[in-house]
């Protein structure tokens, strides 16, 4: 596959800070771009910077008096508990509403290249924040940059986009904003909602016309269980729904090093499932692909390898998982983090998944998630719930 893709990238949005402690630290994206870069693999895209979204831009998801009370607690860092910021998912910070408008920037950077064909493909790294809601944040989140890149392109004329979230965590601050908009198609896998954060995305949320569709995954599903429940669920909807863009959410949080979740998976996992939307990408929505980082919470171990797999897949040119992660970088590593960091790009294991078509099984909590959501959704889309 050969693609034009840029990268929007600005050393401010390290600024998105909530503090020493916080699990979501600024470093894994400036660990990321710091490997990205050492290993050749940003060579292969234009890196391209961004300007804050304006508040005209994020009123297309977020209500203004939301916008407004941010603005509020970003002038002094004072909390506003109804607004969301002040606990301890979203501490108050001085500069909070600069460094969230900056990330949903880079994201409308991104829908805007790909929107007006300046690249077929484009990632914002620092985004992925789907846990915000119109009018509170939520879940680290404050302003819901993949959303206003969804409404952005809505209101360019987009008539389908479908969104896929692969993050551990549900994707409700997505699914909320667009419940009752068939244009858009939400795909969230993640742990169930019985054993994790936010408590929803269970099947039976199917949104207007089935467009919202959720995979609630057993805890320490793995690499084979969470690639076969991909395959069951997301090539057939995004086939028959045929979206003109296609964004995607890449929280890295379903590792099995994550200190936050439990569905076990490994780099190499992750990896295999860069390449397929990658293939549905083109497949399915013509190449027009917008990409975003989101959760993952092992700083050093799993973030920085997971999403330069991620960009470097995005270019065309994935990287080999032996490949060493470079001298200089690991001395980064040990001077920003005194961690000792991978020496390669790799977990050693080869994800093998067989497919549903070869049977289902009622006994296996795996089939189980699998087939609660075919048979809410597939009969909206005139597909057939079984294999």
């Amino acid at each position: 596959m050969s693609e034009s893709v840029r990268v929007v990238w600005d050393d401010a949005l390290t600024a998105y800070d909530f503090g020493p402690g916080h699990p979501l630290a600024p470093i894994r994206v400036e660990l990321t771009m710091a490997l990205a870069r050492e290993l050749g693999v940003l060579d292969r895209t234009e890196v391209v910077g961004c300007v804050p979204a304006t508040d005209d831009e994020l009123a297309l998801v977020h209500k203004r008096d939301y916008i407004e009370a941010v603005k509020r607690v970003s002038a002094d860092g004072r909390p506003d508990l109804a607004a969301g910021l002040g606990t301890p998912d979203n501490p108050s910070f001085a500069g909070v509403h600069e460094a969230s408008a900056l990330i949903a920037g880079a994201s409308l950077a991104a829908a805007r290249t790909v929107w007006e064909g300046t690249a077929e493909h484009a990632v914002n790294i620092a985004g992925g924040l789907h846990h915000a809601m119109a009018n509170v944040a939520s879940g680290f989140c404050v302003y819901n940059d993949p959303a206003v890149a969804i409404a952005w392109l809505l209101a360019q004329g987009a008539s389908k986009v479908a969104y896929v979230d692969v993050d551990v965590h549900h994707g409700d601050g997505v699914q909320a904003l667009f419940y009752d908009d068939p244009r858009v198609l939400t795909i969230s896998l993640h742990e169930s909602p019985r054993t994790l954060f936010p408590g929803t995305g269970w099947p039976e949320e199917t949104g207007a016309e089935g467009t919202a569709v959720n995979v609630a995954l057993p805890a320490g599903c793995g690499d084979e269980g969470w690639l076969r429940a991909f395959h069951a669920v997301v090539p057939p909807l995004l086939r028959e729904f045929a979206p003109e863009i296609l964004v995607t959410q890449h929280g890295c949080d379903s590792h099995a090093l994550d200190p936050l979740a439990h569905l076990m998976l490994s780099v190499d996992g992750q990896r295999a499932a860069y390449a397929a939307l990658h293939r549905l990408a083109h497949e399915t929505a013509g190449g027009r692909w917008i990409v975003t980082g989101g959760g993952g919470y092992e700083l050093v171990q799993v973030v920085p390898r997971a999403w330069t797999h991620l960009i470097a897949e995005v270019s065309g040119h994935p990287v080999d998982p032996s490949t060493r992660t470079g001298a200089a970088w690991q001395a980064l590593v040990r001077e920003r983090t005194r961690e000792t960091p991978p020496l390669t790009m790799t977990d050693g294991r080869t994800p093998a998944f067989k497919d549903l078509s070869g049977g289902y099984d009622p006994g296996d909590a795996v089939d189980r998630a699998i087939m609660a959501t075919r048979q809410a959704v597939f009969p909206y889309h005139g597909l057939d719930p079984m294999p």
